[in-house]
């Protein structure tokens, strides 16, 4: 046994004395996504329901089953005041009558809201196991989570041998670890979305307009699905991107990624959080192609924007004639988050050729209603201002907003809506003097 053995085994405790660091009035940081750690996680719940944790305040992002099962159950809103970065099914009802709190932001800007704007007493994470030199790795998820568990006083890990081991900025060292516990459960995975005939109209558009060589960034659904699908015949592609998906697994392995034109860190697929599948977990388990970094630098806009040929595709909810876009506002209510989605069409188009690319179906309800609208409802948050927004397509074409005016963005927009809006969306146009 070395020494960092030594200190693994003297750290080593169970969930529930791990969880006795945390007091009433505390700032709690878990794990995003497939990084919730579940064990941590109902120990601290169950603390909370014997009345011996009082006040606290839970920070989480893209929040799932575990999170939604213990410190987002409702019969602890009284003790346990819950806030969200990016809401998910796991709050969204929460959300929706505010038994928990949205945080409006830019995910490139999160660590930094957690470095500087926050005091942050806890952090709890999975991680992988530690290697012969003292490390774990952040795993699948990096995002806000290494640089919280960097700047909070007291850090317990998780540790899960089903978390694959990840370079870049993704080590952590077990002298920074107050506590350990281990529970070897399997990863959640994210099952795709049953495809939609117009996914593939809509991806042969924009697989179009991806050249030889770009460096993409797919967010996740059936269209960016469908456009992995129908990139197999391109040529060394890179990857930077917000969210690592299985699709791209595929492409890499046929040889369609390989990172080579890529104009900065080539070779390397460089992600921020990974979700999928066990295959995709195996895939990135301690391959030396794939680095996560935090958001803070694999989604600063700036940062984006040195990949020559950035080709950034993500899907939005709707847009109106002026050509703003909604992509996380839903029935009144917060649907999900800003993300990183406009710190990507904001480095895309900054990119030496690049592209940023929205892809919506043009109806929703069954076709009952249009996602082309004259005008957002009242309180409608935009999601992407008007003067960002670059391409859009629908399953009737794609359109440039870029260098137009009011009036021909108008016109264009309306020209991919189904065409039983059109006239509509033409009347509304005029009453708006836009035409």
């Amino acid at each position: 046994m070395n020494i960092y053995d030594a200190e693994y085994k003297e750290r080593l405790t169970t969930p529930e004395k791990a969880v006795e660091r945390i007091k009433n009035g505390d700032t709690l940081v878990h794990g995003a996504t497939i990084s919730e750690p579940p064990a941590l996680l109902a120990a601290v719940a169950n603390r909370a329901r014997e009345g011996n944790l009082k006040d606290i305040k839970v920070y989480s992002s893209l929040p799932m089953e575990y999170a939604a099962k213990t410190v987002l159950s409702p019969d602890l809103s009284d003790c346990i005041q819950a806030y969200s970065w990016f809401v998910t099914a796991a709050d969204r009802a929460r959300v929706k009558v505010g038994l928990s709190y949205y945080v409006p932001n830019y995910v490139h800007q999160i660590p930094r809201l957690c470095s500087d704007f926050m005091d942050i007493d806890v952090v709890i994470t999975t991680v992988s196991p530690m290697d012969k030199a003292g490390y774990f790795t952040f795993g699948a998820v990096n995002d806000y989570t290494s640089v919280a568990a960097r700047n909070c006083k007291t850090l317990i890990v998780e540790v899960n041998e089903n978390m694959p081991r990840v370079f870049g900025d993704s080590l952590l060292h077990v002298f920074e670890v107050a506590a350990v516990v281990e529970n070897h459960v399997p990863l959640l995975e994210m099952t795709s979305p049953e495809p939609k005939p117009e996914d593939e109209v809509i991806a042969r558009y924009i697989a179009e307009m991806v050249p030889d060589g770009a460096t993409i960034e797919l967010g996740l659904g059936g269209i960016p699905n469908a456009i992995a699908h129908l990139l197999e015949g391109h040529k060394d592609l890179g990857i930077h991107t917000g969210v690592f998906v299985p699709a791209m697994v595929d492409l890499i392995e046929k040889g369609v990624i390989t990172g080579r034109k890529k104009t900065l860190h080539p070779r390397k697929h460089v992600f921020m959080v990974a979700q999928g599948n066990r295959r995709m977990y195996d895939f990135i388990n301690d391959n030396p192609s794939m680095e996560s970094y935090p958001a803070s630098y694999a989604e600063d806009p700036s940062v984006i924007a040195q990949n020559d040929n950035m080709i950034s595709i993500n899907t939005i909810l709707e847009v109106d004639l002026t050509g703003q876009c909604n992509a996380e506002f839903l029935a009144g209510s917060q649907f999900s988050g800003t993300g990183g989605q406009l710190d990507f069409v904001r480095g895309a188009f900054n990119s030496k050729g690049g592209k940023s690319i929205q892809a919506f179906y043009s109806t929703a309800k069954k076709g009952k209603t249009s996602r082309i609208v004259p005008r957002f409802e009242p309180g409608t948050v935009i999601t992407i201002p008007r003067m960002d927004t670059h391409y859009l397509a629908t399953e009737y074409g794609v359109v440039n907003l870029k260098g137009k005016s009011t009036r021909d963005r108008a016109l264009d927009i309306i020209n991919i809506a189904h065409p039983k809006f059109r006239d509509e969306l033409l009347r509304e146009a005029e009453n708006m003097y836009l035409i």
